[in-house]
């Protein structure tokens, strides 16, 4: 759409017929301004026939001029603007026993974070969200962004087994540290004030893939500032027929407990849908998002045409001799 940043300057239109009507008569030798453009744009009654084609090229010379003037612009559509609050990754598990339905009727263990993690992503109004995807190896899935909308749309994009059917925690938090340094050397020129770091890292097992140590991991976390949150899904094990066991026995809390205890962060367990939903609404109040989003529109200054416009129509009124305009 279009835009005038500066509209009160159309108030100027009337200016040469105002001068044109109320001022006397450049005299010679009498008036002490002479203001041979005011003559020139005479549409009173005393204006000649001759004179009338040069008021009206002149005439749109001006209203050129004032257009351009009123700095008309073209908005693009809104886009989200990166805010000083918090950097939030979240680290996912889409290892195979994601696939597991024990924690809601019909849902995968990943398909109830998606929709409980998708909901808290949502609310990170503010903030910088970003998403790791993890199974025997990690991988990003979406930098930080402020575009909260975007990094849902790609969580529930994930698929289990697309990373590996193991688990590679420490990995995953290596990549979340690598992810955070190269977002700080990127806004280290323009001196911008980053916020706070935190990850969140959900699982339903224990690290039995990848290169880096989850009690590792922990440790750089720790010295990089990275606070991490924890949570363990699936079903509590349980006893089930012919005394074999039932729900999540692969979860390794202890070592999720360790990470969250080494970086200042917490652990969480949920073993349903509602659980799930209680442990984000936790976070949220221990790391409230900064605020609402924050949108800009680009503006395209458009000026220059109008300018370039009046400029094109007053070559003939310089050029031309006065006996072309009498004729």
């Amino acid at each position: 759409m279009i835009d005038f940043a500066w509209p009160w300057m159309l108030a100027a239109l009337p200016l040469p017929w105002l001068v044109a009507r109320w001022l006397p008569a450049a005299q010679p030798g009498g008036a002490a301004i002479f203001l041979p453009f005011a003559t020139a744009l005479d549409l009173g009654a005393g204006a000649t026939t001759r004179r009338r084609p040069r008021a009206w090229l002149l005439a749109l010379v001006w209203i050129a001029l004032v257009g351009a003037a009123t700095r008309p612009q073209w908005l693009g559509p809104p886009e989200p603007v990166a805010t000083t609050g918090r950097r939030l990754m979240l680290a996912v598990d889409v290892s195979g026993s994601m696939a597991t339905p024990d924690m809601a009727d019909h849902l995968s263990r990943l398909q109830v974070v998606q929709q409980v993690a998708g909901e808290f992503v949502r609310r990170r109004h503010g903030d910088q969200v970003g998403l790791i995807l993890f199974g025997t190896r990690p991988y990003l899935q979406a930098p930080l962004t402020a575009d909260v909308a975007t990094v849902d749309r790609f969580l529930h994009q994930a698929q289990v087994g697309i990373a590996g059917t193991q688990t590679a925690i420490g990995d995953a938090i290596g990549l979340a540290i690598k992810r955070l340094r190269a977002d700080d050397e990127a806004g280290a020129p323009t001196g911008h004030k980053r916020g706070e770091m935190v990850l969140i890292l959900l699982t339903d097992g224990g690290n039995n893939a990848g290169e880096m140590p989850p009690d590792a991991a922990a440790q750089m976390a720790a010295q990089e500032h990275l606070r991490i949150y924890t949570i363990g899904v699936g079903a509590a094990s349980q006893q089930g027929l012919f005394g074999l066991s039932a729900g999540n026995a692969d979860l390794d809390e202890e070592t999720l407990k360790s990470i969250a205890r080494i970086t200042g962060g917490a652990y969480f367990r949920a073993t349903d849908s509602d659980a799930l939903q209680q442990v984000y609404a936790r976070i949220d109040r221990l790391e409230p998002a900064a605020g609402r989003d924050r949108w800009v529109r680009p503006r395209d200054d458009w000026y220059a045409w109008p300018l370039a416009f009046a400029l094109l129509l007053s070559l003939p009124a310089v050029l031309m001799p006065r006996s072309r305009w009498r004729a």
